[in-house]
């Protein structure tokens, strides 16, 4: 069986897809920020962080939203905080932890082309 041969004008209709994309290292941060995205529990975690009345929750108060135990929910907050998404405070006896807007607006522009002009 012989190939299709592709018509010369095709190959220089179409532009390269090189522009605009990541480098290695780029790649690598952004897989593990949605590795760390990728459990509904911490979606809903980073959800509840965000609309906090302060911005921050201790995590004595996200327990009870997601119905999970406290060293669970410190599990995937420790995930979250490994990834770049969370950050956190300790204060006394308990943690509080704040979304790190630059990393979600950073994933924001890599994957939108468009915002990043």
């Amino acid at each position: 069986m012989t190939s299709p041969v592709i018509p010369s004008d095709v190959a220089g209709c179409c532009s390269p897809l090189d522009g605009g994309v990541l480098d290695d290292e780029a790649a690598v941060r952004l897989a593990s920020m949605f590795k760390a995205l990728s459990d509904p529990a911490r979606v809903k975690l980073v959800s509840l962080i965000a609309a906090a009345a302060d911005g921050e929750a201790c995590v004595c108060d996200l327990t009870g939203p997601l119905g999970l135990s406290q060293p669970t929910v410190s599990h995937h907050l420790k995930l979250l905080t490994d990834a770049g998404v969370l950050i956190r405070q300790q204060r006394g006896r308990w943690a509080y932890y704040r979304v790190v807007p630059e990393t979600l607006a950073a994933t924001r522009r890599a994957l939108d082309p468009l915002l990043a002009v």
